[in-house]
């Protein structure tokens, strides 16, 4: 059984020498994850990086760093929901106080869960992935372990992620971010290693693996029986909480942004949105948007109620579940446990996602050519790291940042050095280099 006791832990992970659990500031070390997220470069770039639609376009829509801040909003309004009720129930304990801080560790989790993604959205994990199980990366097969091998061919942002957050790059220092225990932990959504991956989804590379154990080490969570040297844990409780708001933001705000793109009629989203209500609440909500004639506006107020019923829905559920939670047997999406009407909704939303926003051509598009200028960065980076005395790869590795390891001294190492250069680009900043490194886009003399 976990315990909120450990799970709520503010020691910094690869500062732990300074940790102090006696000292009183005024903003607690939660707090202070959220702002260094909010400052730091990798959080910035998310503003050029896609999340589904187009960027950039003359009508806004949303990229992933407005996503991030908007599913650190709905993250936290749970937590906080949550923290209210839990007070209550272990009123008492020693330990009690230190449910005030849910709130801001999964804000600081929301904010963080998208910093290992790369440019173009899902389709860029999924070029990183076949690049190397249906492509020129094929080759490397046979100079990496199995787990290795699993890394690179289920590339997965969260696992990038905690990189991100906690590998010591060149001249950096220990520690990455140097976040808390708890909040690395509530990033995590898939707390197991490659080689055991579901649909391609998993928590951690073979090169974070003991950063992994010593954050699960630390909080408590908990280890599930896997197969002879692999490793499984029990999530966090919280990653429930940053899973569900991820859900809600981008499933919902999807919709709201094909409506403005005109993929969807404003009757089509009303409907799809007035269908969480029951009649009565749905009668004065009508009346609600009969006073104003913009249908921007209707929606965006329609968004807003869809989003706050399924806080409070995903609230309730977590306060249910949380002895299974803590126990580590339940391990589905809060969403799943919402009432059945609600789900029943937001199901229909997900599949008029599905069959009419994820399909539609801008989105495609931006699907093509990611793939198609991920595929052709890889092949020329991973050419350069691993043949180094070429005279092409000693111009290209000059361009390198100097954080990448390009000189580690194993194949693994130097690969890793790529994905971590491609996975910080941006949109644009890919876009340049392929256009740079083809030869169709010249400095000007």
């Amino acid at each position: 059984m976990m315990q909120w006791d450990r799970l709520i832990c503010d020691k910094r992970f690869g500062l732990e020498h300074y940790h102090d659990p006696k000292k009183s500031a005024l903003r607690s070390d939660f707090r202070r994850d959220y702002d260094r997220l909010v400052f730091s470069s990798p959080f910035r770039r998310l503003q050029n990086k896609t999340q589904v639609f187009p960027l950039p376009g003359s009508i806004f829509v949303h990229n992933r760093l407005t996503h991030s801040m908007e599913v650190a909003c709905v993250g936290k309004s749970i937590a906080d929901r949550v923290a209210d009720t839990l007070r209550e129930r272990y009123a008492g304990r020693p330990w009690a106080h230190k449910l005030n801080s849910l709130g801001d560790i999964t804000a600081a989790a929301c904010l963080a869960h998208d910093l290992g993604n790369p440019p173009f959205g899902h389709s860029g994990e999924k070029a990183i992935s076949t690049f190397f199980s249906e492509g020129a990366g094929n080759s490397l097969r046979q100079s990496l372990s199995t787990e290795q091998w699993h890394d690179l061919t289920n590339f997965e942002g969260n696992a990038n992620t905690f990189r991100v957050l906690t590998h010591q790059f060149r001249g950096r220092r220990a520690g990455g971010f140097a976040m808390t225990y708890s909040t690395l932990a509530s990033i995590i959504k898939y707390p197991f290693q490659s080689t055991l991956a579901t649909r391609g989804k998993f928590g951690f590379f073979a090169s974070e693996r003991e950063s992994f154990i010593r954050v699960a080490t630390e909080t408590g969570m908990l280890r599930l029986p896997s197969p002879p040297g692999t490793l499984r844990y029990a999530r966090h409780p919280l990653v429930f909480i940053v899973e569900a708001a991820d859900d809600i933001c981008y499933e919902v705000m999807d919709i709201e942004d094909a409506h403005k793109l005109k993929i969807l009629s404003a009757a089509e989203v009303i409907d799809a949105f007035l269908a969480f209500f029951d009649d009565t609440r749905r009668l004065h909500m009508q009346q609600i948007m009969d006073t104003v004639d913009d249908p921007n506006e209707k929606i965006a107020y329609l968004r807003s109620c869809v989003i706050g019923t399924l806080v409070e829905q995903c609230a309730e559920a977590f306060l249910r579940l949380e002895p299974d939670i803590l126990a580590g047997t339940f391990q589905a999406p809060l969403l799943s446990a919402v009432s059945p009407d609600q789900q029943q909704c937001y199901r229909h939303c997900t599949q008029l996602s599905a069959k009419r926003i994820y399909t539609a051509g801008s989105v495609v598009d931006v699907e093509l050519a990611g793939n198609r200028i991920i595929t052709y960065l890889m092949d020329k980076l991973i050419g350069a790291v691993t043949r180094p005395t070429l005279n092409y790869s000693r111009l290209l590795l000059s361009k390198f940042p100097e954080q990448y390891d390009v000189e580690a001294p194993t194949p693994y190492g130097k690969v890793q050095s790529v994905l971590d250069h491609i996975s910080a680009m941006t949109d644009v900043y890919a876009l340049n280099l392929y256009r740079t490194l083809e030869g169709s886009s010249l400095p000007a003399v």
